[in-house]
């Protein structure tokens, strides 16, 4: 009997390990399932990523295309809350994740990052009237943050979490600031200037609160991907569909 039960495992091993076969296929040197680069954001972070219509359009998901092209690979956008994307490409769940991303010591521990791509800057959003004029006068406020975003760990760690109100989306800690719930919000500067746009009353301080870099993060186990991933963006950067890209979301003003 026991003989009969240690076979049948063996059976179900090797059928278990066949079906993972099938579902995951070399491409370049990189494993990724059925040629389909699955990719990790949180699409209400424009111009990075945002909804136009059913689609997620924006810098990270035509910089990914671009790569994913490079690598002649099919793009597959997955949308989840933020604080999500790196646990999902820790399991496996997805390949990779842009989401206006930025490279942090913290994060490294988790996952590979990819080459920057972009340089973010956090800026302060505040009502048209507020008596906050710099970083100086943030102590003793109330904060705004979209959660797990470097806004949050870096207003958390210079203010306290008990000065920080914590959103699963940037519109919805800028809603809070139109509310009186919050007394400002901390955010990336280009989602800053479209939610300012489209919210009268706001306006953002002449101040930075921190410039960081972004990129794409990749599994710790997947070195193949990670390489590739940088080879094309190198790629797309010397023949200028980087910039390009950058420049079609981004204005010089």
């Amino acid at each position: 009997m026991k003989k009969k039960i240690v076979s049948l495992a063996l059976v179900v091993a090797m059928a278990v390990t066949m079906l993972c076969a099938c579902g995951k296929k070399e491409a370049g040197g990189m494993t990724v399932a059925d040629g389909v680069l699955t990719m990790a954001t949180n699409a209400y972070f424009p111009p990075y990523e945002y909804y136009q219509g059913e689609d997620i359009v924006g810098i990270d998901a035509e910089i990914a295309e671009a790569v994913a092209e490079k690598l002649g690979l099919e793009l597959k956008i997955e949308d989840m809350e933020f604080d999500s994307i790196i646990t999902a490409v820790q399991t496996g769940k997805v390949d990779i994740g842009l989401a206006g991303l930025t490279v942090t010591e913290d994060r490294k521990k988790s996952v590979n990052f990819s080459d920057t791509y972009a340089t973010g800057i956090q800026v302060i959003v505040v009502p048209e009237d507020s008596a906050i004029a710099s970083v100086d006068d943030l102590s003793g406020k109330k904060i705004g943050v979209q959660l797990s975003t470097t806004g949050d760990i870096y207003a958390s760690g210079d203010y306290g979490e008990d000065a920080v109100e914590k959103y699963n989306k940037g519109a919805d800690a800028i809603m809070a600031l139109k509310q009186n719930k919050v007394d400002a919000v901390i955010i990336d500067n280009e989602p800053a200037q479209s939610f300012v746009e489209a919210n009268e009353g706001l306006k953002i301080l002449d101040t930075e609160y921190v410039t960081e870099d972004y990129a794409a993060c990749i599994n710790k186990e997947n070195e193949e991907l990670l390489t590739a991933v940088n080879k094309a963006l190198a790629e797309l950067k010397e023949d200028g569909t980087l910039q390009n890209i950058l420049d079609k979301y981004i204005t010089a003003d």
